[in-house]
């Protein structure tokens, strides 16, 4: 049976959904931005860890002030998407597709979809990524396919799953069921999309990757898939762009002539890693990444553990997918 804080933490998800998409935007935006402010103001652990990552992408020699002003814009940016995400099931439509400015490489994505080629799209967490689903949805690409993690309490993970299947998503749990990577390989040998958060390490067994100077651990399985299936996997990067929002679309990455499966697919995440770098350095407040993902602040102990249970288990990187 949930506890005492689990029931609480789903009653608020659940008023989040029922009662932010019914008063004013207005009334709403403000009351996330006075609410992300005191979090940030009261630096707890998850804004030192915000900061501790945006000390790399701006830089070991950047400032306090710029320092600050900056992790105060990215929680900002991060209450916005929850603010976003609780009213985008009542977001019209034309609002939805006219607020986009898209960049890059979109319509090559589009090109192989309609040549019945399946499409990989690597993402951080950056911007507002529900928003851009519902987006490529309403574009005309169809229904993707995505991995969820699984989030405690478990109420709180169904309602994220009927939120986003509601949007059009296929959402698939990352534990607790059958091993997603099948069902993705499946779905993008029949030409359907495939859309993963990719730039943290869920598993404790990520892949390491050069990242803004230092070594860092990301989800190898966007890479793992467009080795295994023939699909094209293309970065992408988001960001708030005023009242609306930004989309830039890298260039396919090629898996390598040479090379041992696992060469292949870390040379390609190190790639998606270099896309990501430059898109971070553009819009570094609309990285969301509260979490570790540098080595050097991992919990070494917990590492040790997954290194040895990857050993025991033969693991292997078709099982590292994360959204």
């Amino acid at each position: 049976m949930p506890g005492v804080r689990d029931r609480l933490v789903g009653a608020a998800y659940r008023l989040g959904w029922s009662v932010v998409c019914r008063v004013p935007e207005s009334w709403a935006r403000y009351g996330f931005e006075a609410g992300f402010g005191i979090v940030w103001r009261r630096q707890g652990p998850s804004v030192q860890v915000l900061e501790a990552n945006l000390v790399r992408v701006l830089g070991k020699d950047v400032d306090g002030k710029t320092l600050r002003a900056t992790s105060k814009a990215a929680m900002q940016s991060y209450g916005r998407y929850w603010l976003e995400a609780f009213r985008l099931p009542v977001m019209p439509i034309d609002r939805l597709i006219d607020g986009m400015r898209d960049t890059g490489h979109i319509q090559d994505a589009f090109d192989y979809l309609a040549a019945g080629r399946g499409v990989i799209f690597a993402l951080p967490h950056m911007g507002n990524w529900d928003q851009a689903g519902a987006w490529i949805i309403a574009k005309g690409a169809g229904s993707f396919t995505t991995v969820q993690e699984r989030l405690e309490p478990e109420s709180v993970y169904e309602q994220f799953l009927a939120f986003r299947e509601g949007l059009g998503m296929e959402v698939l749990p990352a534990s607790g069921g059958a091993r997603p990577f099948g069902i993705l390989a499946q779905r993008l040998r029949a030409g359907k999309v495939v859309c993963l958060v990719c730039d943290r390490d869920v598993t404790g067994n990520g892949l390491e990757v050069d990242f803004f100077g230092e070594k860092a651990k990301m989800m190898a399985g966007a890479g793992a898939l467009a080795v295994a299936t023939g699909a094209a996997l293309m970065p992408v990067a988001l960001w708030f762009d005023g009242d609306g929002w930004g989309l830039h679309v890298g260039k396919e990455i090629p898996v390598p002539a040479g090379g041992s499966r696992k060469e292949q697919v870390a040379a390609m995440m190190q790639q998606v890693a270099r896309f990501f770098e430059h898109e971070i350095k553009e819009h570094p407040q609309d990285w969301h990444m509260l979490q570790r993902v540098f080595v050097a602040d991992l919990d070494p102990e917990r590492q040790a553990a997954a290194a040895a249970r990857a050993a025991q288990n033969g693991s292997e990187l078709d099982g590292q997918v994360d959204l």
